[in-house]
């Protein structure tokens, strides 16, 4: 569904005709003759602000545009909302209230940034992307007891779980799913009722766009902790917005060189290659010292609450990772584990290991299994979404749990982690 956008006292650039980012004219309903009824948009932004007081600086920031061209209400990257005057006659203030909050989530969620960095192919089919971002968007709204229009993407309609990310929802959709089009604030592709750049009318910049995030991402933390409550999708986005940017690739390639840099270290001494100092000792034998090559396993969980794409991705960090220190072969060994370990494999490629399970999670079975090896490891890599059990004591290894997905719950203190966000 196409939500609503916010306004000044007045609405800037009603009655504008502008050139779309495609070069397209955009002519405001007004100037066809339908008026825009204003006093009814303006109750349900406050009605809107006003139950919703977090969102209020967002809502407030976003500059009104009647169109006919747009079938419902449309915003741009630019923070420029484009309404169907028909659409808000048709429609009760309720109903428009829950239209604004959809609209401005599409741009304080950054939907437009994340379209951007989809693989091409995916970013081929905007309406699409635009059904997956109204499922993130409106199981939140309708969990929050707001109204919205009938007609609403959810995730429900297509059999699927609340609570995910577009990026997740995108690939379970069905093809050529259809929705009205939000414009390019949701999917990136201008649409062909919005104004162009040098429009002149009022819009957001990147940077601004960015403190108003942060901004209502601090509104709703105070929120929260002045009354306790805050809805969960919400709460996740600001806990997002407000935490340190951190390169989870970079804290995950650093953990492991260190960990293998640490069990590289033991150096004993040999005769199989004798010290470069034996020849002046005149008969005597000098042993060299020996710096053995670590040996790193990776317990990955398998079961059901697990992502096969977070999975192969993480998977083929590591083993980049392994690669550059020197690691490949037989010295890295692969278990699948869920509640039992199903398979063990020693590989040279992210593509050459077999994902078996699908059961419970109990990821101490898998340690414990890395450990009793012949070829006992130095290093232990868990990759979980962190569900499970964990050992009652730090093993006499290095040991790093990769927890992919949101939220997952910390492992014991002494267990070295590396946090792998949903969709990375």
């Amino acid at each position: 569904m196409a939500g609503p956008g916010g306004e000044e006292d007045g609405v800037p650039g009603g009655g504008r005709r502008g050139a779309s980012a495609g070069g397209r004219g955009g002519t405001s309903g007004e100037e066809r003759g339908a008026a825009l009824d204003r006093v009814k948009l303006l109750a349900a932004r406050y009605r809107a602000a006003g139950e919703r007081p977090y969102l209020a600086s967002a809502l407030y920031a976003l500059s009104v545009v009647p169109s006919a061209g747009v079938p419902t209400m449309g915003v741009d990257r630019h923070w420029r909302c484009y309404v169907s005057p028909a659409f808000v006659e048709a429609t009760s203030v309720p109903e428009l209230a829950g239209v604004w909050i959809h609209e401005v989530a599409h741009l304080l969620r950054d939907h437009h940034g994340r379209a951007d960095r989809l693989a091409a192919a995916d970013q081929r089919d905007r309406f699409r992307i635009n059904v997956a971002q109204d499922c993130e968007i409106n199981d939140d709204l309708l969990a929050d007891r707001l109204t919205l229009p009938e007609g609403r993407m959810e995730p429900r309609l297509f059999g699927l779980p609340e609570g995910l990310l577009f990026e997740e929802y995108l690939p379970r959709l069905p093809a050529h799913v259809r929705a009205p089009d939000c414009g390019s604030g949701a999917h990136g592709r201008p649409a062909p009722w919005e104004l162009g750049d040098a429009s002149g009318t009022a819009g957001l910049g990147p940077v601004e766009a960015e403190a108003l995030r942060r901004h209502t991402a601090e509104a709703m933390r105070a929120h929260q902790r002045a009354r306790g409550s805050l809805p969960a999708g919400w709460r996740r986005w600001a806990e997002r917005t407000l935490e340190p940017v951190v390169d989870w690739r970079r804290v995950l390639a650093g953990a492991v060189r260190e960990a293998v840099a640490w069990a590289g270290g033991a150096v004993d001494y040999t005769y199989r290659r004798p010290s470069r100092r034996t020849p002046a000792l005149r008969g005597a034998v000098l042993p060299s010292l020996r710096r053995p090559l670590p040996r790193v396993a990776v317990v990955v969980d398998t079961s059901g609450s697990m992502g096969e794409a977070e999975l192969a991705a993480a998977l083929g960090e590591i083993g980049g990772v392994l690669r550059e220190v020197g690691l490949r072969g037989n010295r890295v060994t692969v278990l699948a584990c869920d509640a039992d370990v199903h398979a063990v494999s020693r590989v040279t490629s992210a593509e050459q290991i077999a994902l078996a399970g699908g059961g419970g999670t109990d990821m101490r079975v898998g340690i414990r299994a890395a450990l009793a090896a012949r070829d006992r490891p130095d290093v232990v890599i868990v990759l979980t979404d962190g569900y499970t059990p964990w050992p009652g004591e730090n093993p006499s290894c290095r040991l790093i749990a990769a927890l992919i997905g949101e939220d997952p719950p910390a492992p014991p203190g002494w267990v070295e982690t590396v946090r792998i966000p949903p969709g990375a």
